[in-house]
């Protein structure tokens, strides 16, 4: 226990250029925190004791504004910058040495059961609000951008992007379609339906017109 706390400590130093002391990180990081009460968590989950297990996620989940379901499997040396609004789903399954920054669903759509949530390979970077939804994996070593939604399996070693998110690059090398996303232009998905009712309910006038 003390051996895994102590390289997830090393992790959190490692990767977060504000964190100025193992003592800062062992007590005042809300991400070691609420990976600290998920293992309790687990435990009991584990042990067929889930109402327990649910007091002490939720206990947590005041605490830290980290919510991890007490099924999900977490491996070694998770780092959680920040933390807030993080949400872990029952079913999902993270590696070792993964990244996941604050506002990020690991969730499910509501059309699937049993395994519900992704499952996230060892060495991945999930960016600020990204949203992983499904039973798929990511693979070793991804990156997952900033407010991506992925809705299907991601290759290892690749770069993912956008709403849905596309896969721009494996293993550093760009893919065929990269050239095509664009994450600056984006068009606003109310103006088009707007613009299309407007459409619609000109080619309607005209018709009314010739009617007449």
């Amino acid at each position: 226990m003390f051996k895994d706390l102590k390289e997830t400590i090393d992790a959190y130093l490692a990767r977060d250029p504000a964190a100025q002391s193992a003592l800062e990180v062992l007590l005042l990081y809300p991400g070691v925190k609420a990976v600290r009460s998920h293992r309790r968590a687990h435990w009991f989950y584990e042990h067929d004791m889930k109402f327990i297990a649910r007091l002490i996620s939720q206990m947590s989940r005041r605490r830290t504004g980290i919510e991890i379901h007490p099924g999900a499997k977490i491996g070694k040396r998770l780092v959680i910058d920040h933390g807030m609004g993080i949400v872990i789903g029952e079913t999902a399954e993270i590696g070792d040495d993964c990244l996941i920054y604050h506002g990020v669903t690991l969730g499910g759509t509501g059309k699937d059961s049993g395994k519900r949530h992704p499952t996230i390979g060892n060495n991945v970077l999930i960016g600020t609000g990204a949203k992983v939804l499904g039973p798929f994996k990511v693979g070793d070593n991804s990156r997952i951008a900033a407010n991506s939604v992925v809705l299907g399996e991601i290759p290892p070693d690749s770069t993912a992007v956008g709403v849905p998110a596309r896969v721009i690059k494996i293993a550093g090398q760009k893919v065929d379609y990269a050239s095509e996303v664009d994450q600056v232009s984006v068009s606003d998905p109310v103006a088009e339906e707007l613009s299309a009712i407007n459409r619609i309910l000109s080619e309607i006038n005209k018709k009314l017109d010739r009617a007449e």
